[in-house]
């Protein structure tokens, strides 16, 4: 049995489909009054629970062997919809995951993090995601700690103020380091291939197959859009004390500040090699804007 905690979320739900489709019990913990029939459709079991209530974890882990975590709280609390803060649930809360698994003798547990640098200014989301690397490195169940870089689905949406149908991006720092953003799709794959592979690595670290700054990206974009997009940008500086100041104030937004920040100061020195280990055929910043400019060009 594999419990999947984040199923509800758009990475979670792939991972879950994935694992479904192979042919694994899964099992999905899900907060009261959130709505499980997606999942239910394909065959998954729900138990419902929150990692803010320990009460409700040890049953949910209950006769698992592997536990694959991709929850956070953040896209809630930039939509307004949860007074838990990122400290009270991808912090505190994942922790009392992890004390469940151990006491119901979970032997895998596949936690989702992301790369944090020496440039990091320990947002409430990196502080989060650094306790719980350190908790895992410290447990008797085998860990395996999939860093990714940033989600291409997420970085270049409206949400991050790359909006491709009003021809406008938003640019933190100088927007010249190249990274490595990854389909949602292909992390999902690779949680679900090392969620059941008999030896993988305790931390993987992994990106898309291309590395491109913002600039560039801004750049293919304005192509396939057939005008260039407009562009709004916010100095380092300014995006440094912004993120400081919002720490306390707003969690959510001081920790997208945070990783924007550190994003346009180290350069990715990792690769899509652990997709294609997997035969996992890694899409293309190219690609997905592709698929964006075409969807645009047909409504």
């Amino acid at each position: 049995m594999i419990l999947l905690v984040g199923a509800t979320g758009d990475l979670g739900g792939r991972v879950a489909r994935l694992l479904r489709e192979s042919g694994q019990d899964v099992r999905c913990l899900v907060r009261p009054a959130t709505d499980d029939s997606p999942l239910r459709a394909i065959g998954a079991g729900i138990v419902r629970g929150d990692l803010t209530e320990p009460a409700t974890l040890r049953p949910a882990c209950k006769g698992v062997e592997t536990v694959i975590a991709t929850a956070t709280v953040i896209t809630r609390r930039f939509a307004g919809t949860s007074s838990a803060t990122i400290r009270d649930v991808d912090e505190v809360g994942m922790g009392h995951l992890v004390d469940a698994a151990e006491a119901a003798g979970v032997q895998r547990f596949v936690y989702l993090s992301f790369p944090i640098g020496s440039a990091s200014l320990r947002t409430p989301l990196e502080q989060a995601k650094l306790a719980i690397e350190e908790r895992l490195a410290n447990s008797p169940m085998r860990a395996v700690v999939v860093l990714s870089d940033g989600l291409q689905e997420v970085q270049l949406s409206r949400a991050a103020r790359f909006d491709l149908a009003a021809g406008k991006a938003a640019v933190i720092g100088k927007g010249d380091t190249p990274r490595r953003l990854v389909s949602t799709g292909d992390i999902a794959a690779l949680l679900a291939a090392v969620a059941l592979e008999p030896d993988p690595p305790a931390r993987i670290e992994v990106g898309g197959p291309e590395p491109l700054t913002k600039k560039e990206i801004i750049g293919i974009a304005g192509e396939l859009a057939h005008r260039p997009l407009k562009v709004q940008r916010m100095p380092r500086l300014v995006a440094r004390l912004a993120t400081l100041v919002l720490k306390r104030r707003n969690d959510a937004m001081a920790s997208a500040l945070g990783v924007g920040l550190s994003s346009d100061i180290e350069e990715a020195t990792w690769d899509d090699k652990a997709l294609r280990q997997r035969g996992i055929n890694p899409k293309s910043v190219t690609e997905f804007l592709k698929e964006q400019a075409q969807g645009l060009a047909s409504h």
